[in-house]
C-alpha cells in the first residue's frame, strides 16, 4: 500500500499501544522496563529484506528491482542575478545608507538518472579510485554539501570498502583538519569553491594524496593552481574525470561485510573539536530496517523526496538511502533555492521537483507557516475569515472523527497545497522541537507533519511517527531496530516511578547504536554503558498511547536564581511560534530569575509591527535598533509564552533583535540548523546585559 491509495488526516486511525514492554526483562529500580515497537517485541529487525546486509547492497538491489525508474534529480545553475539596493543601517549609532547586495539564481529543470545507470557510476567512481591506488579499509573524506554526487561518492566507496568520513561544509579549517588527521583519510572529495580551504589543513593532514572536486559546480583554476602549488604531492581532479577514469579501468567491486566500517560521521556545534562517531554497515542497515517497518508501507516508486538537509548529518543520509531501498525518487535542491523567493526566470525547487515526501527542520516549517499566513492576512476580509473557518472546523473534524475533510481540502486548501508543488503527502520534522501551533497548522492546510528523533550516536534511531498515529504532543513510535528505556534524573526530579507517566533519561539500545566513539575513550565511558545502552541526555516520557515524547534536555536544563530549573529548547519552540520571530535562541542567566531571547526577526511582520506603533523604517537594519520596537517584540513574546500556559518563570524578561541572519557561514547556526548557542551568547553579549540591567 503507498500513500497515493489513501488520503492520510492527521489523526489516530490505527489502535493503540505503540510501544510495548519487552519481554524477559527484570524490574530494576530507577528505571522502566525496556520498550519496542510492538511489530519488534520478541526480536529486534535488522534488515529491510534478506538480501541487504551493507549499504552496497541498498544500490545493487534497487538497481535490480527499480532498474530503469528515475532515482536521482539534479538541477544545473544556469546563471547567477545580483541586483544592488540602498537599506538604511545603524553605524556606530548613527543611520546611514547602505548599498546591499540580493543575488537570485536561474536553474534548469531537473535531469534524472536512472536506479539502473547510479549503480554503473558508483562502479565507475569505485574503480576509478582504486586505479589511483586505493585500497580496502582507505578512507575517503566527503566535504562538501549535499548533492547527487555526494550521496554516489558514499556509494562508490561502500562498493571497494573504503569508509567514509564526512563533515559538514561549514565546519572550518580548524574542524577539518582535526578529522583529516585523525582519521588518515587518504582522498577527499568536495565543492570546489571549498578548494582553498583545504590549504592550511594539509599542512599536517599528511596523509592525503587525492583532491576530487564536484563538476557539478564550476570551478576557479586559480583555486586549484594555489592548492597545487602549496602541496606539489597531490593529485588533483574532477569527479567526472574520476568517474572516466574507473570505467577505462573496471575493476571487480570489494563488498563489505556487515561488521565493516560504513563512516566516521563528525557531529558539530561542540565547544571541543567535534566528535567522531564510527558507523558500521550493520548499523545503517538495521536504522533502515527500523524506520521501514514504520514508514515503508506508505511510500515507494512513484514517491519523490526532495533533498537538501545535509547529508553529512545522520537523519538525512539514513532517509536517503532508505528512499532507494523503497524505489523513491530523489531530487537535490538546496536551502537558498527551495522556494520562488530567491530564483529568477524559474520555479523554486520545490514547486519544480513537486515531492510527495519533504523532510524539514523546525527553521523550516516555521518559515513555510508564516509565508502562507502573510499571503492569507493580506487577502480580502472574505478569504481571511474563509482561511482561519475551515482551519478551525477541520481541526474539530480531525478532534471528533467527523467527515467532510476532504472537501475543505479541496476548495479552501487547493492553493496553499500548490505552494509546495500539490503533491506532498507526508511532512517530516527532524533536528529539534516544533511548535505544536506550527505542527497542527501545517497538518491542518497542507498535508499531516510526523516527528523525528534520533542521534548521530544512534544512527538516527529514535522515534518516528507512523502516519496513521498522528499525534502533536509526541513524537512517535519506537524504530523496530532498538529498545529504549528511561532511567532517574534525580536532579531535576524525573522519576521512573512518576505519575501518571514513567519519566527519565532516555537510554537507546539497538544494532545502530554506537560502540565506541572514534579514539575518544573519554567519551565513551561518559555516554555508554557495559551493556551497550546510549545515555542520550534527553529527557522523555511515554503517554498512554505508548508514544515517546522529550519533555526536556539535561543539558539545556538551566537553573535560575530562584532554584527552579527552566528547559531552553521548550522555551524556543513555543517563542518561535510568534509571527515576527523568524530564529529564537533563549538564555537563562543561573544569576537571574528569568530568561531573555535573542531572535532573529521575520522582517514582513517586524515592519507591519513597527506600521502599527507609528515606528518609521525601511528594514530589520534600522528597526532592531529603535526601542519603541523592542519593547513591542517583547510584549508579543510574552504573550505567546502566557498563551501557551508557561509559568512566570519561563516569561522571557527581555529581547534582543539580532539584525543579521544566523547561517551556516557566520557560525551562528550549524549546517543542521542547530543553534551555536555560544556564539550567539558571545556575540549579542553586551545586548543581553543591557536587557537584563533594564528590568533591575
Amino acid at each position: 500500500m503507498s500513500l497515493k491509495n489513501i488520503t492520510v488526516q492527521p489523526r489516530i486511525v490505527k489502535k493503540p499501544p505503540f510501544s510495548v514492554e519487552a519481554p524477559g526483562y527484570e524490574h530494576v529500580d530507577g528505571e522502566t522496563i525496556p520498550r519496542r515497537h510492538p511489530q519488534a517485541a520478541n526480536k529486534l529487525v535488522e534488515r529491510p529484506s534478506e538480501d541487504v546486509a551493507t549499504v552496497f547492497d541498498i544500490v545493487k538491489r534497487s538497481s535490480e528491482k527499480y532498474g530503469n525508474a528515475k532515482a536521482l534529480g539534479s538541477r544545473k545553475l544556469l546563471k547567477t542575478h545580483q541586483e544592488v539596493k540602498k537599506v538604511k543601517k545603524m553605524v556606530d549609532g548613527e543611520e546611514r545608507e547602505v548599498d546591499k547586495k540580493w543575488t537570485y539564481f536561474e536553474l534548469s529543470g531537473y535531469d534524472y538518472m536512472s536506479f539502473h545507470d547510479y549503480e554503473k557510476l558508483i562502479l565507475q567512481l569505485g574503480a576509478g579510485y582504486r586505479k589511483l591506488g586505493l585500497e580496502k579499509d582507505d578512507r575517503i573524506h566527503i566535504y562538501a554539501a549535499t548533492s547527487a554526487h555526494w550521496l554516489a561518492t558514499s556509494h562508490a566507496a561502500a562498493s571497494q570498502s573504503f569508509p567514509i568520513v564526512t563533515a559538514y561544509d561549514t565546519l572550518g579549517e580548524e574542524g577539518l583538519k582535526h578529522s583529516l588527521v585523525a582519521t588518515k583519510a587518504k582522498a577527499i572529495f568536495l565543492d570546489p569553491h571549498l578548494l582553498p580551504t583545504l590549504i592550511n589543513p594539509l599542512k599536517e593532514a599528511k596523509d592525503i594524496k587525492f583532491v576530487i572536486w564536484n563538476s557539478q559546480n564550476d570551478v576557479n583554476q586559480d583555486n586549484i593552481d594555489k592548492l597545487k602549488k602549496a602541496h606539489e604531492h597531490l593529485t588533483i581532479m574532477s569527479f567526472e574525470e574520476l568517474r572516466k577514469l574507473g570505467e577505462s579501468n573496471p575493476v571487480d567491486p570489494v563488498p563489505p561485510s556487515p561488521e565493516d566500517l560504513c563512516c566516521i560521521m563528525y557531529t558539530s556545534g561542540s565547544t571541543g573539536p567535534p566528535k567522531g562517531v564510527p558507523i558500521k554497515h550493520k548499523a545503517v542497515i538495521a536504522a533502515v530496517a527500523g524506520v521501514s517497518v514504520i514508514v515503508e508501507p506508505y511510500l515507494g516508486p512513484g514517491d519523490g523526496l526532495l533533498t537538501y538537509l545535509p547529508l553529512a548529518h545522520i537523519f538525512e543520509y539514513v532517509f536517503e538511502n532508505a528512499v532507494l531501498h523503497w524505489g523513491g525518487t530523489m531530487g537535490y535542491g538546496n536551502p537558498k533555492t527551495l522556494s520562488d523567493t530567491s530564483v529568477k526566470n524559474c520555479k523554486g525547487d520545490i514547486r519544480e521537483f513537486r515531492p510527495t515526501v519533504l523532510i524539514g527542520v523546525p527553521a523550516v516549517w516555521e518559515s513555510v507557516k508564516k509565508g502562507i499566513v502573510a499571503k492569507v492576512n493580506s487577502g480580502s476580509a472574505l478569504v481571511r475569515n474563509l482561511f482561519w473557518a475551515a482551519l478551525w472546523a477541520k481541526t474539530n473534524m480531525m478532534h471528533y472523527g467527523l467527515p467532510g475533510a476532504g472537501i475543505l481540502d479541496a476548495v479552501v486548501f487547493k492553493k496553499v497545497k500548490e505552494a509546495t508543488g500539490g503533491r506532498l503527502r507526508i511532512c517530516l520534522n527532524g533536528g529539534g522541537p516544533v511548535s505544536k501551533d506550527t505542527q497542527r497548522f501545517i497538518s491542518m492546510a497542507i498535508t499531516p507533519m510526523i516527528n523525528g528523533y534520533g542521534l548521530t550516536e544512534t544512527t538516527a534511531m529514535g522515534a518516528v511517527m507512523d502516519p496513521l498515529a498522528w499525534t502533536d504532543s509526541a513524537l512517535g513510535d519506537i524504530p523496530a531496530c532498538i529498545e529504549i528505556k528511561l532511567v532517574d534524573f534525580a536532579d531535576a526530579g524525573y522519576f521512573a516511578t512518576n505519575k501518571p507517566h514513567p519519566q527519565g533519561e532516555i537510554w537507546i539500545r539497538g544494532t545502530p547504536v554506537l560502540e565506541k566513539y572514534y579514539q575518544n575513550e573519554e567519551e565513551t565511558k561518559a555516554a555508554i554503558t557495559a551493556d551497550g545502552w546510549f545515555m542520550t541526555g534527553d529527557i522523555g516520557e511515554f503517554d498512554n498511547n505508548g508514544h515517546l515524547m522529550i519533555i526536556d534536555r539535561k543539558k539545556n536544563l538551566v537553573k535560575t536564581l530562584n532554584g527552579e530549573y527552566i528547559a531552553i529548547e521548550k522555551l524556543e519552540s513555543i517563542y518561535r511560534s510568534a509571527t515576527v520571530v523568524a530564529n529564537i535562541c533563549v538564555y537563562a542567566d543561573e544569576q537571574k530569575t528569568k530568561p531573555v531571547a535573542i531572535i532573529v526577526p521575520a522582517e514582513p511582520a517586524l515592519k507591519q509591527l513597527a506600521e502599527r506603533i507609528g515606528v518609521e523604517g525601511s528594514g530589520i537594519e534600522d528597526l532592531v535598533h529603535n526601542q519603541k520596537v523592542q519593547d513591542a517584540v517583547l510584549k508579543e513574546l510574552q504573550q505567546a509564552g502566557r498563551q501557551a500556559g508557561l509559568s512566570g518563570i519561563e516569561i522571557i524578561e527581555g529581547a534582543v533583535l539580532a539584525d543579521e541572519e544566523w547561517t551556516p557561514q557566520n557560525g551562528l547556526v550549524t549546517s543542521a540548523q542547530k543553534l551555536s548557542r555560544k556564539l550567539i551568547l558571545k556575540r549579542y553579549q553586551k545586548e543581553v546585559n543591557a536587557a537584563y540591567a533594564r528590568n533591575n
